[in-house]
């Protein structure tokens, strides 16, 4: 996580690519999680020619599909007079950026009404929104053309290239970004189609499918989960689900990829309900094998603690079995790129391991083991001057720099999330148990290790520097400057018993008031408020004593104080507990004001953080210039400890009135934007952990109470305490 003018360099500089990734389908099209229109969908029209759409898109059709459970709606009229174009665009998120290759344009294809093959429309295919193909004729590669019954249409994407009306040319089928649609030469007339799985894929020999089996069913209030043996994903190319309300007759729900998940949330909106399922395996030519047996899973009533257990539960399963099969550590997003795991989101998930152990998830011999193989890697995994990089290799325990070439060596700030998960763990682990103790000594060595000081950069130097490179050495050169996430970067630093840090550079480097500090905040923030690290100004009636502008974004009142009691810890200008409650407070009746008129805002649904969004990662905040309308579930979840009311609500309307598109395998999926009918198709580590963490420090302090015993940690306490301000506020 970055902040300021820095994290958008980064997020937009050409990724990495590492050959030992696996690949994803170029799907443009397998159902919509919304059920009004498909985002990725453009579509233009010239009068008096037509296409039904929704605000420029193409509306969802969730009674009749191919693959369960939607499809999009071709509804169009063609005139000689007029023209209309739709396009197709491929869903693209972080880490998605190994593609399978292929050799055919496919997509299935129900007619509603008597089109004839040449009213059909014309296709092409496009690397971006000016450069695309020639068209070509859909009814002509149409095979046993019939009306209200799926037909497949391939075309090779030969065809394409070969046409004499345009030259168009692509190295990898990966570079196809769009698939247009438009009238068919001729046609004038109104026409109704629906399409379906659309995917440039190879042509596929038929293989024998097994049946396969469900393992396990749970029914919770309104969704029920389903989880089966990992089925072999280059046979197979989705599990298909099937619901009965009579266990007599089956209709299919859903299906999922089996290189993503062995699990289906099944959202079915009611509670006190009796559901049985079935599941079926599909090859790459859609043929289906038998169906497994049915089991049986009931939906009931829950109470706020039962829903907090199921929020937890469901996130805390991100980095149990969606981790990195080598390492044990957490991947940045799933679903994303499966061997590269992320050190700062480990951290927060090693807490959120705790909260699985301590309400008996897993078993307390399970987390141990896990953790005995976090250790084992990080021991043997790339470090520098003991700091971990940003991101690593699962599998070979290198630095993986997907930011760029600059980022190929240590980030301070990702190391210090991940050091306040491990000493939380460190003091879970029993000194009485043996080999518990062992590993409490190995993550001893492992934080001992860290040379903080060495990211002064020179000597005296009154900041820390976010990042070294081994092969570029300062050249991000980045000050690290609050108010934002990086308090605990600065409070580990003081901490460390080995490499520490002088406790006035809590005042010198983290709230500095000189004028580099000044000009940095000033500049992100676009806001003299607050320059001078402490504010004092008044936002929606709540006076802010520390934070640029209105505070920020929310997950700076998250990610420091995970394991860092925001209680305890004070400075010579406020209480963080109460600095962060008048945050949080801000953040909410901003978005109960709702100056943006932004759809789904309110009492109940709020919550601006960094999040993925429409158009890519941001960090939102409860500014006019900032917000585009996407909330991210774990900006009011995580928020628990200082606002449980109000949060609680959030939660509820989350879960009962958005579940239908938001709930999924780990708990909450990462944002939504109402306004745009988008929603994340991705879970994030950096957001999930928060939400099983600050939920459970709402509920038991724990982790707070486990850091904080930390001997280090409490004369950090005491040390920042007696350091004095420089400078004048």
């Amino acid at each position: 996580m970055k902040t300021g003018g820095f994290l958008w360099v980064f997020l937009f500089l050409p990724l990495m690519h590492f050959a030992q990734e696996s690949e994803y389908h170029h799907v443009f099209f397998d159902n919509s999680l919304m059920e009004e229109s498909w985002f990725f969908s453009n579509v233009s029209y010239e009068k008096p020619g037509f296409v039904l759409n929704v605000e420029g898109r193409l509306p969802v059709e969730d009674q009749v599909s191919f693959t369960p459970g939607n499809s999009l709606k071709l509804h169009y009229k063609s005139t000689s007079e007029g023209n209309w174009k739709v396009a197709l665009n491929f869903p693209e998120w972080r880490g998605k950026d190994f593609i399978k290759q292929g050799d055919i344009l496919s997509f299935w294809l129900y007619v509603e009404d008597e089109t004839i093959l040449d009213e059909l429309p014309q296709i092409a295919i496009g690397l971006d929104e000016d450069e695309n193909s020639a068209y070509v004729p859909m009814g002509k590669f149409a095979p046993e053309y019939s009306f209200e019954k799926w037909i497949q249409v391939k075309i090779p994407l030969q065809g394409f290239l070969k046409s004499p009306e345009k030259d168009f040319t692509y190295s990898e089928s990966s570079e196809i970004k769009k698939i247009w649609f438009t009238q068919a030469s001729g046609d004038q007339g109104e026409h109704k189609l629906l399409i379906d799985q659309v995917e440039i894929m190879k042509e596929e020999e038929p293989v024998s499918l097994s049946t396969p089996e469900i393992d396990e069913v749970k029914g919770f209030e309104r969704h029920v989960d389903l989880v089966w043996k990992q089925q072999d994903p280059e046979s197979i190319r989705y599990v298909k689900i099937y619901r009965s309300e009579n266990n007599e007759s089956f209709s299919p729900v859903g299906v999922q990829s089996p290189t993503q998940y062995s699990r289906y949330t099944d959202y079915t909106g009611s509670p006190g309900k009796t559901y049985y399922y079935k599941m079926s395996n599909l090859g790459y030519d859609y043929s289906e094998s038998g169906l497994s047996e049915s089991v049986m899973a009931e939906t009931r009533e829950m109470n706020d603690e039962e829903l907090l257990d199921m929020v937890q539960e469901a996130s805390f399963r991100y980095y149990w079995d969606g981790a990195e099969p080598n390492s044990g550590l957490a991947r940045e997003n799933i679903p994303g790129r499966k061997n590269m795991i992320a050190t700062g989101t480990s951290g927060f998930g090693l807490m959120a391991l705790i909260v699985g152990a301590e309400r008996e998830f897993i078993s307390r011999e399970e987390f141990t083991a896990r953790i005995e193989k976090v250790v084992s890697f990080i021991e043997q995994g790339d470090r520098f001057h003991g700091a971990l990089p940003h991101f690593m290799d699962g599998p070979s325990g290198k630095v993986e720099p997907f930011f760029g070439k600059y980022d190929d060596g240590a980030d301070l700030v990702e190391t210090s999330f991940f050091m306040q998960g491990l000493l939380a763990v460190e003091q879970y682990l029993s000194k009485e148990d043996p080999k518990e103790n062992e590993l409490r000594e190995r993550i001893s060595e492992i934080w001992r290790d860290v040379e903080w000081s060495w990211f002064r950069q020179f000597e005296e130097s009154p900041y820390l520097y976010w990042h070294w490179s081994p092969n570029h050495a300062w050249h991000i050169n980045h000050k690290l400057i609050g108010w934002n996430e990086t308090m605990i970067t600065y409070f580990l630093a003081i901490a460390s018993p080995t490499y520490g840090v002088p406790a006035k550079m809590y005042y010198s480097g983290w709230a500095s008031q000189d004028s580099i500090a000044q000009n940095y905040r000033s500049n992100w923030g676009r806001t003299s408020e607050g320059s001078m690290y402490t504010n004092r100004e008044t936002y929606y009636g709540i006076p802010l004593e520390v934070g640029v502008g209105n505070g920020g974004p929310l997950f700076f009142t998250h990610y420091s104080f995970l394991g860092l009691d925001p209680r305890k810890m004070e400075d010579k200008y406020t209480n963080y507990f109460s600095n962060n409650k008048d945050i949080v407070l801000i953040n909410y009746r901003y978005c109960c004001e709702n100056p943006g008129n932004f759809e789904g805002y309110g009492q109940e649904s709020w919550g601006l953080t960094a999040s993925d969004g429409p158009w890519g990662y941001k960090a939102r905040e409860p500014k006019i210039d900032i917000d585009d309308g996407t909330i991210a579930p774990t900006g009011a979840i995580a928020s628990f400890p200082y606002t449980p009311d109000k949060s609680m609500e959030a939660l509820k309307d989350f879960y009962r009135e958005k579940g239908s598109f938001l709930w999924g395998e780990y708990g909450f999926r990462d944002a939504f934007n109402l306004s745009e009918d988008w929603v994340a198709n991705i879970f994030m580590g950096l957001n999930q952990a928060p939400m099983v963490v600050m939920i459970e420090n709402h509920r038991t302090g724990l982790l707070w109470d486990l850091f904080m015993k930390n001997e280090n940690v409490q004369q950090a306490l005491e040390n920042i305490k007696k350091a004095e301000p420089i400078g004048e506020n």
